[in-house]
């Protein structure tokens, strides 16, 4: 029954989530997932910040949010913002390479490792071991190394 009504939301978010984004403009794919990756950046910082440099006092409260705002966009369906005509090549105001589309499984490799690594920050994050998610903001930040290594311009 679990399975069933698991199933059936994933397709409904699906049908949802397709038909809006094919609807949404270049400049639009744009914004939106670039507005996500500052969010995401900012809540990064704050784990940074608490957690790694020791900058800002640890608040376990807190770094559970942030890791739970991070796991949230990768875990959006964010490659529904990501069409052809959204690279730099084809497009103002992105850095998008185009070989994005052209390594099209080398780009689905580093979304599903940030997508793992971005769970279990989200995981560690609820343990609330401060030294535990300093170790896995590293791994979440070695994904996004990967994806600016091969898919954005300088």
């Amino acid at each position: 029954m679990k399975r069933t009504r698991l199933i059936a939301t994933a397709a409904l978010a699906l049908s949802i989530t397709l038909p809006a984004a094919a609807q949404m403009s270049v400049e639009d794919q744009i914004t939106a997932r670039q507005g996500a990756y500052q969010f995401m950046a900012w809540n990064m910082g704050k784990i940074k910040a608490q957690a790694v440099d020791g900058d800002v006092a640890y608040n376990a409260d807190q770094m559970k949010a942030a890791a739970n705002a991070i796991a949230a966009v990768a875990n959006s369906g964010m490659g529904a913002l990501f069409s052809p005509e959204s690279s730099l090549d084809k497009a103002d105001d992105t850095r998008l390479k185009p070989e994005f589309f052209e390594q099209p499984e080398k780009a689905r490799e580093v979304g599903m490792n940030f997508g793992r690594e971005a769970n279990k920050l989200q995981a560690v994050a609820a343990e609330g071991d401060k030294a535990a998610l300093a170790r896995q903001f590293a791994a979440v930040g070695k994904t996004c190394k990967a994806c600016h290594d091969n898919f954005r311009a300088k």
